[in-house]
């Protein structure tokens, strides 16, 4: 067997594999998700984005960070994948023949960031891109509960939304396409200067200020990480969110929020599974 890994970012949007030899990617291969295909389609497109990052390559094994909530390989409920109720480990396994491991995404995210990035003893990471997810740090270690922690991005914010519904990248293009009549990347959508845009954005920043700070309020951690699609914003976007952030923090310190310095830390974190 060779020294070689899969290890896959799968995504509501694109699924991401790459051929992976310790800890450094050899390539990436990129397929959309579809989802709107359904439950064998999108399995179909993530077999072939790992066929094609493998090659013919003799691999180790296969890690795959996945939309949750997720527990043993087995993906429950997730709002943005057509899987309810999938054993996607077996079907992988079963298909590849090698070791396969599946976890949160937004946990795998936060697994390269405790041990390639931040390296703080305790911390919140959040991944905004399609949805918004979460991994909690404490003492170094992941935080699962039985299972299933971290599920951040489903914290209620307002009137009975939770933050991915009012945040998300899912959610930006929900209220572009009502309010400016196109869906709108939140990229794309900082370069726009007309007021319906602003007040887009002011919205974005103010629920993700409230959900940043109820997550300070409980952990207290030492850092904030943010990831994901999101990060393409830039700082201008991060320095407003640190802001309304401080709005709604009680503890008597500020907890620095920054983006993520790992430049594929769901395919890291997909490769740290493995080891």
């Amino acid at each position: 067997m060779g020294e070689y890994n899969i290890a896959v970012d799968f995504g509501g949007t694109n699924i991401r594999a790459a051929l992976v030899k310790n800890l450094k990617i050899i390539k990436i291969v990129k397929k959309e998700t579809h989802t709107s295909k359904g439950k064998n389609f999108v399995i179909s497109q993530l077999i072939k984005a790992i066929k094609e990052a493998k090659n013919s390559r003799n691999i180790n094994g296969i890690g795959i960070g996945s939309p949750g909530p997720l527990k043993n390989g087995i993906i429950k409920n997730p709002p943005n994948l057509p899987l309810k109720n999938v054993n996607l480990r077996k079907i992988i396994q079963k298909k590849f023949k090698v070791k396969t491991v599946i976890e949160n995404d937004a946990k795998c995210a936060a697994l390269a960031e405790a041990k390639l990035g931040t390296k703080k003893k305790n911390f919140i990471l959040l991944t905004i891109g399609t949805g918004i997810g979460g991994g909690i740090i404490i003492n170094h270690k992941l935080y699962k509960g039985t299972g299933y922690a971290g599920e951040l991005g489903h914290m209620i914010i307002q009137d009975h939304k939770d933050l991915e519904d009012l945040a998300s990248g899912k959610a930006i293009k929900k209220i572009t396409k009502k309010y400016l009549h196109h869906q709108i990347k939140a990229k794309d959508l900082i370069k726009i200067k007309s007021k319906k845009a602003k007040f887009i954005l002011s919205n974005e920043i103010k629920y993700l200020g409230i959900g940043i700070a109820n997550l300070i309020n409980v952990f207290d951690p030492d850092i904030v990480i943010l990831t994901g699609g999101v990060r393409e914003i830039g700082n201008s976007f991060l320095k407003k969110v640190r802001k309304e952030v401080q709005k709604y923090t009680i503890i008597p310190r500020k907890v620095n929020i920054e983006w993520s310095k790992i430049k594929e830390p769901g395919i890291l974190g997909a490769a740290l599974l493995l080891k």
